[in-house]
């Protein structure tokens, strides 16, 4: 064989492997939540089921928040990312705290329910939100759903973090901890129902889940439509006896919308089709159908997601 055909023949072998090799890949990249929290494994299981079902892509998962994702996909920096419907409305309306509207963001899978939670050491007195004023708060930090839901909520009651003695933003394990020992009275978040922060605060001292009412849900709706009526069942932590109404937004999968339609749709129908594994990941996830994915959480659907949720018939 000649030297010029062994050149070519290597050439090509080369070529064939840099093809097939996963610098090639279509690159995916997730932004999920702090390590410690639902998001960040339910991100992981997502990575699992993208690359073993939808060929060619490799998935790479980074720590977020619910409005800091928002703006992550937004702005390129991710291709897909967690968010709350509230924050993620907000966004693609450029209501406060985005500066403009985040046209590049679309909704693809629904997963699940997250419960606003306003939790008061029991002898501090506080039985409305409207009592907060000059206690000391404990919440999310910014760029954090719940602390923006928390500043929606103070704003209904005519307060602000003003009108507070101390704002404190930190982790959930930060929140924990403050009431624990005293130096703070009410502690505000997002999360799934039971929250391991709540039952860890509830196991030392004593706690009232504060209510939200209709009045203020309905108030909540003019600012946000993100935001829907939950009840936290009586018996849910130590000492809360009866039912609370609280307030809540779906958390749901958000996608650049320039993102090519046949990927999006191949996403979308993998997750569809292993939910069972999402389930194992994250309880709140567990009997996800693909007619619950397809629920309308008030943000334009990717065309491949919608595509995928009509051959479904589940929309």
């Amino acid at each position: 064989m000649k030297i010029t055909q062994i050149v070519r023949l290597c050439s090509l072998g080369l070529a064939a492997v840099l093809l097939t090799s996963p610098a090639s890949a279509q690159m995916i990249r997730i932004m999920s939540g702090p390590q410690g929290g639902s998001w960040y494994p339910l991100a992981g299981a997502i990575q699992s089921i993208v690359e073993k079902n939808v060929p060619g892509t490799s998935v790479r998962v980074g720590p977020g928040a619910g409005i800091s994702n928002v703006l992550g996909v937004e702005n390129n920096k991710a291709e897909m990312g967690f968010g709350n419907s509230v924050s993620t409305f907000d966004g693609i309306h450029g209501n406060d705290p985005f500066k403009k509207k985040t046209d590049n963001v679309c909704h693809i899978a629904t997963l699940y329910f997250q419960y606003f939670h306003v939790v008061a050491l029991a002898d501090a007195g506080i039985k409305t939100v409207g009592d907060m004023g000059g206690k000391v708060l404990t919440t999310q930090q910014k760029g954090n759903t719940g602390e923006q839901m928390t500043r929606d909520l103070l704003k209904v009651y005519g307060l602000d973090y003003a009108k507070l003695r101390k704002v404190n933003f930190g982790s959930y394990s930060d929140s924990v901890e403050q009431l624990k020992d005293g130096h703070a009275q009410v502690f505000t978040g997002v999360t799934t129902v039971p929250a391991s922060a709540v039952m860890d605060i509830g196991t030392s001292r004593r706690i009232t889940i504060v209510p939200v009412p209709d009045d203020k849900l309905k108030m909540l709706q003019k600012i946000n439509k993100g935001y829907d009526k939950r009840t936290i069942k009586g018996g849910t932590y130590p000492g809360q006896d009866k039912d609370v109404q609280t307030i809540g937004t779906w958390t749901h999968l958000i996608m650049r919308c320039s993102t090519p339609e046949e990927l999006a749709y191949k996403i979308t129908k993998s997750l569809a089709q292993n939910t069972e594994q999402l389930g194992n990941v994250v309880a709140a996830v567990k009997g996800l159908t693909t007619k619950e994915l397809a629920i309308d959480v008030g943000v334009p659907y990717h065309p491949g997601a919608r595509k995928f949720y009509r051959e479904a018939k589940v929309m």
